[in-house]
């Protein structure tokens, strides 16, 4: 019972993470990620035409859809890199939650949660229905967990408030 016992405690997440100081590290993976996925949704928007992106949400019902695509396309290219460097998180999370959060009535909901949808493998590769918003959730809890966790090590705002502090001896 106590081998079992050792055995859990040493496979334990908190534990190693405390042991050995892990835990601070937890918000780079998902700066990383969130950040470069952001990133790449804009720029994915300016490659393929932001006025086709514009036409889209005039079909969607969006209203001032010319300026609400490019608001979109600057909140996610400027909102990834600040989530990439981690900069001013809490502040960055607000639009980036708000553009999300549109896509996810304005598009996804219909298709219900699960974003990936194989319908058919051809000889051409496989089929994938429509999206749902299984990953703009996943973004959105990715953002919320880094305003409440912190923006972790190697981030602007970890450097900013090592000076504060530092100032404020």
């Amino acid at each position: 019972m106590n081998t079992v016992r050792c055995l859990l405690r040493l496979a334990d997440p908190a534990t190693l993470a405390n042991r050995w100081g892990l835990a601070r590290w937890a918000p780079l993976p998902l700066r990383l990620i969130v950040g470069y996925g952001l990133i790449a949704h804009g720029y994915a928007k300016i490659i393929k035409d932001p006025e086709n992106f514009a036409a889209i949400l005039h079909a969607l019902g969006v209203p001032a859809a010319h300026f609400m695509a490019w608001a979109t396309i600057a909140i996610e290219l400027l909102g990834g890199t600040a989530i990439l460097a981690g900069a001013f998180v809490p502040l960055a999370v607000v639009p980036m939650i708000v553009v999300l959060a549109v896509a996810i009535f304005t598009v996804h909901l219909p298709f219900g949660f699960t974003s990936i949808k194989l319908m058919a493998v051809t000889s051409a590769g496989p089929q994938f229905g429509r999206p749902g918003y299984e990953t703009d959730l996943l973004y959105i809890a990715c953002l919320v967990a880094l305003v409440f966790g912190g923006s972790g090590p190697f981030s602007v705002d970890g450097f900013l408030h090592g000076r504060k502090v530092t100032r404020g001896k």
